[in-house]
């Protein structure tokens, strides 16, 4: 499964985040916004994981290590630019 088909199945699972100016619709995208805030943290949780494999010796480990520690650096990077 392509991460495009994975990020559409969950926008529609969670729904809307955005608000709109509404009170009582913005009150339910808020809740929305609190779900996925909470499984990307989850996420990065999961991502961190790995990243610790990144002085193992084994190339399968060690690759997976790298390719999460670029990762969150680049997420680093893009999020504290945006500042």
């Amino acid at each position: 499964m392509e991460g495009c088909d994975i990020h559409y199945i969950v926008t529609k699972l969670v729904g809307a985040i955005d608000p709109v100016g509404e009170t009582n619709e913005d009150n339910a995208r808020f809740e929305n916004l609190k779900v996925l805030t909470e499984l990307v943290e989850d996420l990065l949780t999961d991502i961190n994981c790995v990243y610790h494999y990144i002085n193992r010796h084994e190339y399968s480990m060690k690759r997976a290590g790298e390719y999460a520690d670029k990762f969150l650096l680049r997420i680093i990077e893009e999020y504290s630019e945006a500042d």
